[in-house]
């Protein structure tokens, strides 16, 4: 389907019923479409959205520009009342493909017709992740250890419903039919549903209390951000230019994750260095949670996250390099040929009962190379929270597993490997895996220590304060108002 021309401005307009930045109101029938997905958007929402909200007035951020300083706005709003719109960064007119067999000619503006299905899944892949989170995120309002992070849960809410927005214009707009189907049944799927379930394995997980909620958003939230950065590069402009402002977003849900968890470190290396405890059980008998137990879950976090790359070796993924479709990360910065028809890359597995390193073409490794540049910024997340136990003298680290640790995706499916990365065993396994994963008890722990605290300025036991509060303001602030 032909378009015209898209224009796009910095500023976002708010007097229409759908707030963007795209000129909607001179594609009617765009509009008009958008307008009757709206209301099946909002009951989804009213539904599966963060429960009991309605009438709360949150201090949330809104998005009033596409600009890289001063893009958004901070005010109360009720929940159900908050603008969720459509925005792109502006149009480079000059803007070329640079990696693949079409570098050096102009992005695409439409959808080529051969790439009309790797795009569309591409696309419902990533919107689907979106109400997917909103969804495992639900409860968790009813146990929030403080105002200051019911209002970041509401934010992070807020934002992965407008991410789904930014996927559902994109096909309304350029996949027909097919397009506007797809953006209906984003709305059906559900969590955790037997029957209908998210597309990716790891939205199908329960967040049942906040310490899976920020290890989720440290861990999962920057693999979105990895594969948005990819989607970035795209030829087809307006998804790369759509992903660009979510980039924008995505970067507070991180913040969230890293420093929730650096919060839960502070406050338990607190209770340790006071009572001069080091035994897991005596850590817990103080109300906070143990080193062992935030191990586990960081073994869990890191390695559901990296099946969500794919397999290390994918056919898929090279016919997306080389189609344009989906760089690298950070790929105008890298220096090559932007091809890899060439070059080679080292993958691990599973060879003769020992992990091996064997060299692959580059083009199928790109899954690979993703999640080994995604691990890369995961292990400077965690050095920056072992500077806590190292600034209380505990000698006691946090580690990344090996690659090839409980997973289920890719070369490492199938085998049974320690988080320092020995291959053992299925009866091993299921003898010490309990020692390496939350087990049912140590959810039960720590669902145990969940208690609603929401008097401004107040802080749940098992997690220190934030340094300083949101948009600079007090940390004492009423972030929340209940009416």
């Amino acid at each position: 389907m032909a378009n015209t021309a898209e224009v796009t401005q910095q500023a976002i307009d708010y007097t229409q019923r759908i707030p963007n930045n795209v000129d909607l109101a001179n594609d009617r029938a765009l509009q008009r479409a958008l307008e009757r997905w709206q209301p099946a958007f909002l009951s989804w929402w009213g539904e599966t959205g963060p429960e009991n909200t309605a009438n709360l007035e949150v201090y949330l951020r809104t998005a009033v520009s596409v600009d890289r300083d001063g893009w958004a706005n901070f005010g109360y709003v009720r929940m159900p009342e908050y603008r969720w719109g459509i925005f792109l960064t502006p149009r480079d007119e000059g803007r070329n493909i640079h990696f693949g067999d079409q570098r050096g000619q102009p992005a695409w503006q439409d959808v080529p017709g051969e790439y009309r299905s790797p795009l569309r899944r591409i696309i419902v892949t990533q919107g689907d992740t979106e109400p997917a989170s909103v969804e495992q995120q639900r409860l968790l309002g009813a146990t929030c250890p403080s105002l200051y992070d019911l209002r970041n849960l509401f934010q992070v809410n807020v934002e992965e419903g407008r991410h789904l927005w930014a996927m559902v214009y994109l096909l309304h707009r350029y996949f027909g039919r097919d397009g506007r189907e797809e953006a209906e049944a984003l709305l059906q799927r559900r969590s955790g549903d037997a029957n209908n379930p998210r597309i990716l394995t790891a939205f199908n997980e329960k967040t049942s209390h906040w310490l899976a909620y920020y290890m989720f958003t440290f861990f999962t939230d920057r693999d979105g951000k990895f594969q948005l950065a990819a989607l970035a590069e795209s030829a087809f402009d307006p998804l790369a230019r759509t992903t660009r402002f979510m980039l924008t977003e995505e970067a507070h849900h991180m913040f969230i994750g890293e420093s929730g968890v650096a919060r839960i470190l502070q406050r338990t290396c607190e209770a340790m260095s006071q009572n001069k405890f080091t035994d897991p059980a005596q850590v817990r008998a103080q109300g906070v949670i143990d080193f062992d137990t935030l191990q586990k879950f960081v073994n869990f976090h890191y390695s559901a996250t990296l099946d969500l790359f794919g397999s290390e070796i994918s056919s898929n993924a090279a016919s997306y390099y080389t189609g344009g479709l989906k760089g690298r990360f950070s790929e105008a910065n890298l220096k090559d040929n932007h091809s890899l028809t060439e070059d080679f890359y080292a993958v691990q597995e599973v060879a003769g009962g020992e992990i091996v390193a064997r060299q692959v073409p580059a083009l199928t490794a790109l899954n690979a190379r993703l999640r080994d540049d995604f691990t890369r910024e995961i292990q400077a997340g965690l050095d920056r929270w072992n500077r806590i136990p190292e600034k209380f003298g505990i000698p006691i680290r946090l580690k990344l597993p090996h690659a090839g640790f409980h997973r289920k995706i890719g070369s490492f499916a199938g085998h049974y490997i320690t988080p320092d990365g020995r291959v053992i065993s299925k009866e091993d396994w299921e003898r010490q895996s309990p020692a390496w994963l939350p087990t049912d008890q140590d959810h039960a722990f720590v669902n145990s220590l969940m208690g609603r605290v929401i008097e401004p300025g107040q802080f749940a036991n098992w997690i220190a304060p934030p340094a300083r509060g949101i948009n600079n303001l007090p940390i004492e602030f009423e972030y929340v108002r209940f009416n």
